[in-house]
């Protein structure tokens, strides 16, 4: 593959927020420990370790080792399992939702990114290990988020009628799309058709594309792991300290003038139980679970956190600390959003005495298969003007190849000059005469402009069929006016490519901040890769 990299502005593709963390803008330095370089580890690695006890070790291998059970472990994934009970081995993560299929492009971009930056993090600090992990977030209940993917242009939509957390469906009405999707999808069939539930499918088909890699899968659905958090639980549902620190944080961000991504609850636990995970709300002594007769008293729901904490599930404001207490963990790679909202939580961090991880930007890419790209050479155009709208793009590829005069803006200034010294002109005889004149030239400006767009458009019109290339591009490379990676599969390019994992993984950079633009030179899928 022939690798470009775009710097982020240029894409016109993120928010200003994720622009001002990614180039270490000074005003949002108090909002986490570190920034994203290969230097930086060295302390949070110091500082980890001091909070990260062998106990936790324990308990996560002990964890681990039964969600593993059943699954055919390979020699990385296996080492890496055994290494987490070392107190030199820490894990950099990741977590998606448990999209069909793998979902869109940007969750294999991920995976791919933690593994990266493991091997790089290896290079630069050899006596210790660094393990890739998945977080599946199994808990989440939003299907409607994770029923559908898109290939070769289609979309396939799984349809049920479960309910509640995610990763418990059960996968036994999974038939019907598997029987619809074209192409070699083994690896899936085998996880859907011999796995009990969602979770336990996707832990499969992750571990078979990605265990060669030493990428351990983590299932925060676990109630011994959810032991570790009963202090976390009490704190917010009975006190709500994440509520106002959170909030406090977000109406700083504001006086700087950027959004938050995300607003906490007073209580940011829901009650998870079969079929069932809706959000605990206190009113005056009660606490209920929403849309459910269940009320519990403060001293009930104290106990249902100390007897069986399997049924507590936090949101998008405490499952990153979840995730940090249980894990060694020093860094997590995510995308635009995600690390926006993580920005937001310093302060939380700080409340349960937890380092806060280093915030990693994932890889971001762009796909260029060999048609494609052909498509592209004819055009004449450069890979990085495809990211324009349709309007600047086609304007850009007319000026381009047009012999006539486009632009009337060499004559739109001389007019100006022109009707500036008219202006003077007539005031000098009659000062009322300015307005006017003025005016007239505002009116003659507008004209030039309307002529200039007319000209445009009749040249559009003359070049038609090179315009419809461009738009076929457009549409190839950002399908439903989004970004590829937003919207098409991964299988778009493993079924014709099969070395297309590993090629992303000796592509990608982890520690550079720009957009990549990978593109194949042959149909053959052989590639090339261009530093």
């Amino acid at each position: 593959m022939h690798v470009q990299k775009i710097p982020f502005r240029n894409t016109n593709a993120f928010s200003g927020f994720f622009l001002s963390y990614i180039e270490a803008e000074t005003k949002l330095k108090s909002f986490y420990s570190r920034f994203p370089s290969t230097g930086a580890f060295k302390d949070q690695i110091k500082e980890k370790s001091n909070s990260f006890s062998k106990a936790n070790r324990t308990e996560l291998c002990k964890a681990l080792r039964c969600q593993y059970e059943g699954i055919n472990v390979g020699k990385a994934v296996d080492v890496n399992l055994h290494s987490l009970s070392k107190e030199k081995t820490f894990t950099v993560t990741t977590g998606h939702q448990l999209s069909i299929f793998t979902g869109p492009l940007y969750f294999v971009f991920k995976v791919v990114t933690v593994i990266k930056a493991c091997r790089v993090l290896k290079k630069k600090y050899p006596s210790f290990h660094f393990v890739p992990v998945y977080w599946m977030a199994s808990e989440d209940h939003d299907y409607d988020e994770i029923k559908s993917f898109r290939l070769n242009g289609k979309k396939y939509t799984w349809k049920t009628q479960q309910q509640g957390a995610v990763g418990r469906f059960t996968t036994t009405d999974f038939k019907s799309v598997l029987e619809e999707i074209p192409g070699d999808t083994r690896v899936f069939r085998d996880a859907y058709t011999k796995s009990a539930t969602l979770a336990g499918a996707v832990r499969q088909y992750v571990n078979e594309l990605f265990g060669d890699y030493g990428l351990v899968v983590v299932d925060g659905d676990d109630p011994d792991l959810k032991r570790q958090i009963q202090g976390v639980m009490r704190s917010d549902i009975f006190d709500h300290k994440p509520y106002s620190l959170v909030t406090k944080a977000n109406n700083r961000l504001k006086t700087l003038g950027l959004n938050p991504q995300v607003n906490p609850r007073e209580i940011n636990f829901f009650y998870l139980d079969a079929q069932l995970r809706s959000r605990i709300e206190q009113n005056g002594d009660t606490f209920t679970v929403l849309d459910t007769p269940l009320r519990f008293s403060r001293d009930e729901l104290d106990k249902k956190i100390q007897e069986s904490p399997g049924n507590f599930s936090p949101n998008v404001i405490l499952r990153p600390v979840y995730q940090e207490l249980i894990l060694p963990n020093l860094a997590y790679v995510g995308g635009p959003a995600e690390l926006v909202y993580w920005l937001e939580l310093k302060a939380v961090f700080d409340l349960f005495k937890l380092p806060f991880p280093i915030l990693l930007p994932r890889n971001f890419g762009l796909v260029v298969d060999s048609p494609t790209a052909r498509k592209i050479g004819r055009t004449g155009l450069p890979p990085e003007s495809f990211f324009e709208s349709k309007s600047d793009l086609f304007k850009r590829w007319v000026n381009r190849n047009s012999k006539n005069q486009l632009s009337l803006t060499s004559k739109a200034q001389s007019l100006a000059a022109t009707m500036a010294a008219v202006q003077k002109s007539a005031e000098k005889i009659d000062r009322t005469l300015g307005p006017m004149t003025a005016a007239q030239a505002k009116k003659m400006q507008t004209m030039i402009r309307t002529i200039e767009q007319k000209m445009m458009r009749a040249e559009k019109r003359a070049h038609a069929d090179g315009l419809r290339q461009v738009e076929a591009v457009k549409d190839a490379l950002f399908p439903e006016g989004s970004l590829q990676e937003r919207i098409d599969n991964f299988l778009n390019f493993y079924q014709t490519d099969p070395e297309f994992l590993r090629k992303l993984i000796e592509c990608f950079d982890p520690f550079d901040f720009r957009f990549q633009v990978l593109t194949y030179h042959d149909k053959t899928g052989n590639s090339k890769k261009v530093s």
